[in-house]
C-alpha cells in the first residue's frame, strides 16, 4: 500500500463530497508497441489505483483512462484522454483526477489550463506523487500553472534535441529511411541494388522511356500496353521484404521520377510538414515538397545510381515544363498548333497561349498574349495572330534544317528501334524465367509432400496446375509479341527507314505522322519562337531560337480583319483612284491589283470585285463603276432628265439590281431602245431624284412589314 502524506489525509483537501464522486486515473500509452515493451506505465497504473484507495476511495469508484493507442506523438492523440474525461464522463461526476505527474495530464498549455479551470468550477481536486492540489485555491492554482509551463518547455527541449540528433545523423548520411523500389538495405546497413534482375530492368526501362516519350502519361500507357508491372518490396507485415508485383499507376511513376535516390543522391528534408495545411484528423497531411535549395541534406554519389545526376536534372526540368501553367511550356497535345507552348510575345516577353475558334467545323488556333487583359483588366490583348502563318514559317525552317541530317536520322532511328526491342526482349526473358521458376517450385513442393496426406497433396496439385497454366499463358503472349515485333530489323525495314529519312518532307506530311509527332520534333530542336506584330498591320517579325542558341529571323504575313490594317493600304487606295480615274471598271481594277501584288486582308490571292466596289464607294471615286456605253440610235439619246441605269445607280449610290426592282414596282419611269440590246433609259428630274434618295434611306422591309396595331392594312406605308 502507498503511504498517505499528512496533508493528504481526509479533512485537509479531500472531504466526503469528493469521496462520493469518481476517482479518475489518467495513464498515457502512445503506441501499442510501448504497451508491449515498456511495462513501467502498467505498473504505475496499479500503483495509482492503490493510491486512490489510500486516499479514501472505494476500488469500484476508481476509473482508469488511457490515451487512444496508435496515435504516437500527434496532437490529436495527446488530447484524446482529456476529451474522454470531459465529454464521456463529465467533471461534475469526478472528485479526483490522479496522474503520475500533473504536468503529464496535457501536452499543451491550452488543454492544461482548461482542465484546471474545469476542475475549479466542478470542485474536483488533482493529485500526483507530490501531493494533492485544489484548483480553487490560489496557491495551488499558481503551482499547477508553473508545472504546466515547465512541462511545455521540457517537451520543446526534448524535441529540439531529438531533431538536432536526427539532422546530424542525416548530414553524415547515416540516417536510414525507407528505400524506393529497386533498392534493398543489407544487414550491414549498406544500400544496394535489388538482387532481382527483373526489378532493375523495369526501373531502367521507365527512365529510358521517359527520356524518349517525354511525358509521364506516355510512359504509363507504354507500361500498360506491354503488360509491364513494378516490383515492390513489402515494408511491413508478416511478409516483410517479400517481392510483390503490382500494376503501374500515375502516382507511383511520379514519385519514382522525382526521387533523387535513383541518381545516387542521399537527400533528407525534401518534404516537410506545414502545420497550417495539416488536418488534425489526418496526421499524414500537410506535407510540402521543397525545391533543391530547401533540402536539409543532399549528398551526391552515395547510393548506387540507375541514372546520372544530369539525367535526373533533365527529368525534373521536363516534368516542370509539362505542367499546365502559364509559366510552363506544357506537354505535347493533339491540337493543330505546331509551335504551341514555344511562342513568346516580342513586346512583353511573356509566353503566348493558344486559343481555338471554329470556322466551317474546323478548329483554327490562334496565338494570343492576354496576360495584361487577364491580370490587370486591360481593354485589349497585347498581341493576337493566327497560328497558320507562324507555323508555316517554323515548318519551312525546320525541314530545311533537318534535310542535311537525313542519313544520320535514319541510322539513329534504326538503332533506337533495335535498342527498344532488346530491352523488351530482356524483360520478356526474365518474366519467362520467373514463371518457369514458380512452376518448378510448385512441382518440387508437390513431390516432397507425403502421398498419405491427401488434403495437402490436392492443394499442392492445384497450385502446380495454376503455375503451369500461368507459364503457358505467358509463353503464348511472348510468341505473339515475337511475331508482331521481331528481334532484329529485316533488310526491307532498314531500306524503308532509310528511304523515309531521305524524304523528310514526305515523312513530315504523311498521314501516319500525327500532330503530336510533329510537335515533339519541333520541341527537340527549337527552344522558343518570338513573334512581334508591327503595329496593327499584317507584317509579323518571327525569330526562331534553336536549341544550340542560333537564331533565325524572318517576316511573315498574317490575316487581319480590315483593309485599313494593311501596311500597303495607302498605296492600294492611291492605285484604285488612278485606275478609276481612267474609267476602268471594277473587275478590271481587281485584275490590276492582283497582278501588282496587292492581297486581301484575310489572306488569299485576289481582292474580289465586290471588295473593290465597296472600297471605291468609301473613297468616293465611283466614276470607275460607270462603263462606256455604245451610242444610242439616232433620235433616242437620253434627254436632260434621262439616265442610263448604271449612271442613275452611281448617282444614287446603289446597285443596278435594286433599280430593276423599283422599276418593276412602278417607282421609276423608263423607256427602251428600239434596237438591240434594247437598253432601258430612266426618267428622273430633280424632284424625282429627291424622292428616290429619300426612299433609299428607308430601312429594309419598309414596304412589306405590317404594324401589329394596324388592322386595316398598311396602305399608308405602301404608298410610293
Amino acid at each position: 500500500m502507498t503511504s498517505v502524506m499528512p496533508w493528504e489525509r481526509p479533512g485537509s483537501k479531500i472531504d466526503d463530497r469528493h469521496l462520493q464522486r469518481l476517482a479518475v486515473v489518467y495513464v498515457r500509452q502512445s503506441t501499442r508497441q510501448q504497451v508491449v515493451d515498456h511495462q513501467e506505465s502498467t505498473r504505475l497504473q496499479y500503483a495509482l489505483v492503490d493510491r486512490a484507495v489510500a486516499l479514501g476511495w472505494q476500488a469500484d469508484r476508481v476509473l482508469v483512462i488511457d490515451e487512444d493507442l496508435g496515435r504516437s506523438g500527434s496532437s490529436a492523440g495527446a488530447r484524446t484522454g482529456f476529451q474522454r474525461l470531459v465529454t464521456e464522463i463529465g467533471l461534475d461526476h469526478v472528485g479526483l483526477v490522479l496522474g503520475i505527474e500533473m504536468s503529464r495530464l496535457a501536452r499543451s498549455g491550452r488543454d492544461w489550463y482548461q482542465l484546471i479551470e474545469l476542475c475549479a468550477l466542478s470542485g474536483a481536486v488533482l493529485a500526483d506523487s507530490d501531493g494533492v492540489y485544489d484548483p480553487g485555491e490560489y496557491n495551488d492554482r499558481l503551482l499547477l500553472g508553473l508545472k504546466g509551463t515547465m512541462s511545455e518547455a521540457e517537451l520543446h527541449l526534448i524535441k529540439q534535441r531529438m531533431w538536432s540528433g536526427r539532422l546530424n545523423k542525416a548530414r553524415r548520411g547515416e540516417l536510414a529511411f525507407p528505400l524506393p523500389s529497386g533498392y534493398v538495405r543489407r544487414p550491414s546497413g549498406e544500400v544496394a541494388f535489388d538482387p532481382d534482375e527483373q526489378v532493375q530492368t523495369v526501373i531502367r526501362l521507365i527512365f529510358t522511356q521517359f527520356e524518349r516519350l517525354g511525358t509521364l502519361h506516355a510512359v504509363l500507357r507504354y507500361l500498360v500496353g506491354h503488360d509491364i508491372q513494378l516490383g515492390i518490396r513489402l515494408r511491413e507485415g508478416p511478409d516483410k521484404g517479400t517481392l510483390e508485383w503490382r500494376r503501374p499507376n500515375r502516382m507511383t511513376l511520379q514519385t519514382l521520377l522525382h526521387n533523387p535516390a535513383y541518381a545516387g543522391i542521399y537527400a533528407y528534408g525534401r518534404r516537410r510538414v506545414d502545420s497550417r495545411r495539416q488536418d488534425p484528423t489526418r496526421p499524414g497531411t500537410g506535407r510540402v515538397v521543397r525545391s533543391r535549395d530547401g533540402w536539409h541534406v543532399m549528398i551526391p554519389n552515395v547510393l548506387p545510381a540507375y541514372i546520372t545526376i544530369a539525367q535526373f536534372e533533365a527529368n525534373e526540368a521536363k516534368l516542370a515544363s509539362n505542367r499546365a501553367v502559364a509559366e510552363a511550356m506544357g506537354s505535347v497535345r493533339g491540337g493543330p498548333a505546331l509551335a504551341g507552348g514555344l511562342v513568346f510575345c516580342g513586346r512583353c516577353n511573356r509566353r503566348m497561349t493558344m486559343r481555338y475558334h471554329t470556322q466551317h467545323s474546323k478548329a483554327l488556333p490562334e496565338y494570343v498574349c492576354c496576360r495584361d487583359a487577364t491580370n490587370y483588366g486591360a481593354q485589349k490583348n497585347c498581341q493576337l495572330l493566327n497560328s497558320a502563318c507562324v507555323d508555316a514559317f517554323v515548318e519551312q525552317q525546320l525541314l530545311a534544317a533537318l534535310t542535311p541530317a537525313a542519313v544520320e536520322v535514319s541510322l539513329h532511328a534504326a538503332d533506337q528501334v533495335l535498342a527498344e526491342r532488346a530491352e523488351l526482349e530482356r524483360l520478356w526473358s526474365l518474366r519467362l524465367e520467373r514463371a518457369a521458376q514458380t512452376a518448378d517450385r510448385a512441382r518440387r513442393s508437390h513431390h516432397l509432400a507425403e502421398p498419405e496426406n491427401r488434403l495437402v497433396v490436392r492443394q499442392l496439385e492445384k497450385e502446380w496446375e495454376y503455375a503451369l497454366a500461368a507459364q503457358q499463358r505467358l509463353q503464348e503472349e511472348y510468341d505473339r509479341f515475337t511475331r508482331s515485333s521481331p528481334r532484329t530489323l529485316t533488310s526491307a525495314e532498314r531500306e524503308t527507314i532509310t528511304a523515309l529519312a531521305g524524304d523528310i518532307e514526305g515523312l513530315w506530311h504523311a498521314q501516319s505522322t500525327t500532330p503530336a509527332d510533329r510537335k515533339e520534333i519541333v520541341r527537340a530542336v527549337v527552344d522558343k519562337v518570338v513573334v512581334t506584330v508591327l503595329g496593327t498591320s499584317e507584317r509579323v517579325q518571327v525569330a526562331i531560337v534553336w536549341a544550340g542558341g542560333t537564331t533565325t529571323m524572318g517576316e511573315v504575313v498574317r490575316p487581319v480583319q480590315r483593309l485599313e490594317q494593311l501596311s500597303y493600304y495607302p498605296q492600294m487606295t492611291t492605285r484604285i483612284r488612278e485606275l478609276a480615274g481612267q474609267g476602268i471598271g471594277v473587275s478590271r481594277i481587281a485584275d490590276h491589283l492582283e497582278a501588282e501584288g496587292f492581297r486581301p486582308a484575310k489572306g488569299g490571292k485576289r481582292i474580289s470585285a465586290a471588295t473593290v466596289h465597296d472600297l471605291m464607294r468609301r473613297l468616293d471615286c465611283l466614276a470607275g463603276r460607270v462603263h462606256r456605253h455604245r451610242p444610242a440610235p439616232p433620235g433616242e439619246e437620253p434627254g436632260p432628265d434621262e439616265w442610263w441605269l448604271k449612271h442613275l445607280a452611281a448617282e444614287l449610290d446603289m446597285t443596278t439590281s435594286t433599280l430593276y426592282a423599283w422599276i418593276n414596282r412602278g417607282w421609276i419611269t423608263v423607256r427602251r431602245e428600239s434596237c438591240w440590246p434594247h437598253r432601258l433609259i430612266a426618267h428622273a428630274d430633280q424632284r424625282e431624284l429627291a424622292e428616290l434618295r429619300e426612299r433609299r434611306t428607308r430601312l429594309p422591309g419598309w414596304y412589306s412589314r405590317r404594324i401589329w396595331t394596324d388592322t386595316a392594312g398598311t396602305a399608308e406605308q405602301q404608298t410610293p
